[in-house]
């Protein structure tokens, strides 16, 4: 069995023309959808996400501001400068790119984003609402990932499930999404002793580590759903995810490819929670 691709580009460009039709719609009534993105330091991947998510957000007709700020930015200048955004009506969501630079407590920061334009879904609001299934904002990497069940006819419904890592971006709130879905859910990470014993009972399996290879082919059931959430590097410095998948695809019944799978779906997302957050404002 050669496992079917979920092939997130495609879903993406679906998911992308939705968005265009309804930043259209928005726009033509006076309420241009905008999303205020902010870096602080020179961290080059962060570079190229924030590049990436600027140019989804021209591309899909949502107003777009590129905030860049030096590595030695007081936390009291970034704070002030949030305090900025949340007043401007033409803003409804505000990301800022993590990691911030050491001196700057994060948590505060994200803290200070006012829960409506909190696209990210990471506040504690959004977060603590996610926990009794009633957010404002699904974090966009697990929002993608239940897309692409839904896109693929992928029942979750009593399912086993299993997530591979517990970070308050990916592996909480995924396992909280499944849940929601009717799935049962174990969460693995670093400290379980055994992740193959959990993998190998389990419909769904979704590895977000950041750790190469830590899925391989005798952890995974035959017919499997995988998904890959890690970016990583091998030795030839090529992109590559946290699933062995040369090995899984041969035994999964669907898997993601990396890159090219759960990726372009976290910037979907996030414009998705863009022009959510611009309606509910043009309501108001």
């Amino acid at each position: 069995m050669t496992a079917q691709l979920i092939d997130g580009n495609a879903l993406s460009k679906t998911l992308r023309a939705d968005v265009a039709a309804r930043a259209a719609a928005l726009t033509a009534r006076g309420h241009k959808p905008g999303l205020a993105v902010v870096l602080v330091g020179d961290n080059p991947a962060s570079e190229v996400y924030v590049r990436n998510k600027v140019k989804a957000c021209q591309d899909n007709g949502l107003h777009s501001v590129f905030d860049r700020f030096p590595a030695t930015l007081a936390e009291s200048e970034l704070l002030a400068h949030i305090e900025k955004l949340n007043a401007d009506a033409a803003i409804h969501g505000i990301l800022v790119q993590l990691p911030l630079p050491a001196h700057i407590d994060s948590h505060k920061v994200i803290e200070a984003i006012a829960p409506e334009k909190d696209v990210d879904g990471f506040h504690v609001a959004n977060a603590g609402a996610l926990m009794t299934g009633k957010p404002l904002f699904r974090p966009c990497t697990p929002y993608g990932v239940m897309k692409m069940f839904e896109a693929h006819g992928i029942d979750l419904t009593g399912a086993n499930a299993v997530v591979i890592g517990r970070s308050n971006i990916v592996g909480k709130p995924m396992a909280l999404l499944l849940l929601e879905a009717g799935a049962t859910v174990t969460i693995c990470h670093s400290k379980t002793r055994d992740i193959a014993h959990y993998t190998r009972n389990a419909d769904v399996v979704v590895a977000a580590t950041g750790r190469r290879n830590i899925l391989t082919a005798d952890m995974v059931k035959p017919g499997a759903t995988v998904i890959d959430v890690g970016m990583n590097r091998d030795e030839a410095g090529k992109l590559c995810g946290d699933v062995d998948f040369a090995g899984v695809r041969e035994v999964a019944g669907h898997i993601t490819p990396v890159p090219g799978g759960v990726g372009p779906m976290t910037i979907t997302m996030l414009l998705v929670n863009t022009i959510e957050a611009a309606e509910r404002a043009a309501q108001a």
